[in-house]
């Protein structure tokens, strides 16, 4: 069989990548903001250091299963998630508006590091528009999709071809990878180091270790505080979850303690143009369609023996079929069993995406078989006009368009539409289920 290949304008992660033949200056002994990361070991940077996850605290997850509840308010606090915010009507529920700054979790030292950072970054022009300008709305429905019509992630540059049909891909220096990016896109260092104390530790000035954790900007923000997570930066990962990801993704997710944040993977083949492994993630206050999306128990499967406090649901009355993790308060756990289903379908080349809510506590995964459709033709052409991809965070519920015309003519209908040629059949995804959980 031939191999598979979409044609696509690459993503833009990185300023690296708009002036690929520009002269980058040379190292210097002080380290400056134009060195490239591949430089990074040993030089000083901020960094947020913390303690190895043995088990969680975290909250309750949000309830399931209720369209009429846009506001999916935090169990603890029912009621306050969205308090003193402007409301505006969708059927018979009030859905906040967007606001450009959503606060940082209570007394959370990740996010008002990384919130900080992010609007220094931008007081120093370092993205290629600002994300707070673009027009945003809800779509009329029970779903509530949220829509953004951002023009700014429109390029010029010339389209490429991505394999689509290969999940696991060897790792490529000539191709851009997060090695490439500026030190100035770098916002912290995040590293365990700490006791078991539980807390965050903030150090101005660390010497970077060989191959360190770091959180960049994103150039081409989706929305505001829009970052990267890469793990072991110098290790050459390519874009493929393993346990010590999987758990760093987790705990990120869990030391934001805020619910406004989400973090995304998308495989090769489901969306991933950058073989070099990261997580992306920002935030959004308002509730994701797939976070009210009701679920149901996996049909025929009894749990895991092996990560007993972690459920498993399957999704209902949605556009795409997928797996949700629910965790009790392993969060280790949660993220062991995440990769090994994720190493499954690495092992089966099943591109796939992750979209990580609640604190990390919960977990959707989407097989994703919609740039396969549209290199085998099978997308109709009126859909691919409106150059939506549909990688983790399209498939949850932000649909985000390059072209006025399309903002203002979106419908749940027509996002349904789009979005469902990248759903598995019911067949087909029953086996998948069997296969991807192993019963």
């Amino acid at each position: 069989m031939s191999p598979l290949y979409i044609s696509r304008v690459p993503s833009v992660y990185s300023q690296h990548q708009l002036h690929e033949d520009a002269d980058i200056p040379a190292k210097g002994l002080v380290p400056t903001p134009y060195s490239l990361v591949s430089e990074v070991p040993g030089q000083l940077l901020p960094k947020l250091s913390y303690s190895p996850i043995a088990g969680s605290s975290t909250k309750r997850v949000r309830s399931f299963g209720n369209l009429a509840a846009h506001l999916v308010p935090d169990v603890d606090e029912p009621g306050t998630l969205f308090s003193g915010s402007d409301t505006e009507s969708v059927g018979d529920a009030q859905v906040p508006s967007f606001v450009d700054c959503p606060p940082a979790g209570d007394g959370n030292l990740l996010d008002s590091i990384l919130l900080a950072e992010w609007e220094d970054r931008a007081e120093l022009g370092l993205f290629r528009y600002d994300v707070t300008a673009c027009p945003t709305q809800l779509v009329p429905g029970p779903y509530g999709f949220i829509a953004q019509c951002n023009e700014g992630r429109a390029s010029k540059k010339r389209p490429t071809e991505f394999r689509v049909d290969q999940v696991c891909q060897s790792w490529d220096p000539k191709k851009f990878n997060f090695q490439k990016a500026l030190q100035q896109e770098v916002l912290f260092q995040y590293e365990a180091g700490l006791p078991s104390n539980g807390k965050l530790k903030f150090i101005a000035a660390s010497p970077a270790n060989d191959s360190p954790n770091l959180v960049l900007i994103n150039v081409s923000p989706i929305e505001y505080g829009h970052v990267l997570l890469v793990p072991r930066v110098m290790s050459n990962l390519t874009q493929l979850i393993d346990q010590a990801s999987m758990r760093l993704a987790l705990q990120f997710c869990e030391h934001s303690n805020n619910p406004y944040f989400r973090l995304c993977y998308n495989s090769l083949g489901a969306y991933g143009t950058i073989n070099h492994l990261h997580f992306q993630g920002y935030y959004l206050q308002a509730p994701f369609a797939v976070e009210r999306a009701p679920t149901a128990p996996v049909p025929g499967y009894t749990g895991s023996r092996r990560f007993k406090d972690v459920r498993m649901y399957q999704l209902e009355e949605y556009p795409v079929r997928g797996l949700v993790f629910e965790c009790g308060q392993n969060l280790p756990d949660m993220a062991d069993f995440v990769t090994e289903v994720c190493l499954r379908l690495q092992d089966a080349n099943i591109a796939h995406n992750l979209f990580i809510v609640d604190c990390g506590m919960r977990v959707f995964l989407y097989p994703n078989g919609f740039a396969t459709a549209k290199a085998e033709g099978r997308v109709p052409s009126a859909l691919l006009d409106s150059q939506v991809d549909p990688a983790s965070f399209e498939i949850s519920g932000h649909i985000i368009t390059k072209r006025q015309q399309d903002y203002d003519a979106l419908t749940q209908d027509g996002i349904w539409d789009l979005l469902s040629y990248a759903s598995l059949s019911q067949e087909a995804f029953t086996k998948f289920c069997h296969y991807a959980l192993d019963f």
